[in-house]
């Protein structure tokens, strides 16, 4: 099952979701694994690198912590922008961050 299909179920059990696949007139059930929305949230893992990693890298030169924290926060809600429920949140916030960068490009630190 890929990671995306996460959230897919076809029926619920009490707290376990479960997804059913007939093949030759056989009914395989499967238990879908809940999603670790601490560790591995999916909105952070969809791709081929998790986001964390991108970020880091992106961030590794940047002149300052402060500039830093806040082209990392641009970076993770533009990677996240599809995969959540409002992406013009997202989007939103992204730019609150950017203009935040902007502004203290702009004075030099």
């Amino acid at each position: 099952m890929a990671h995306s299909d996460l959230d897919d179920f076809d029926y619920k059990n009490g707290d376990d979701k479960y997804r059913i696949i007939e093949d030759d007139n056989i009914i395989y059930r499967f238990k879908v694994p809940e999603a670790d929305m601490v560790n591995s949230p999916a909105h952070y893992t969809r791709g081929r690198v998790e986001a964390i990693e991108v970020i880091e890298d992106a961030i590794q030169d940047a002149p300052s912590p402060a500039e830093g924290m806040l082209q990392a926060q641009v970076i993770k809600y533009l990677l996240r922008l599809w995969l959540k429920e409002k992406p013009m949140q997202d989007a939103k916030k992204a730019r609150w961050y950017l203009d935040r960068l902007i502004e203290k490009l702009e004075k030099g630190t």
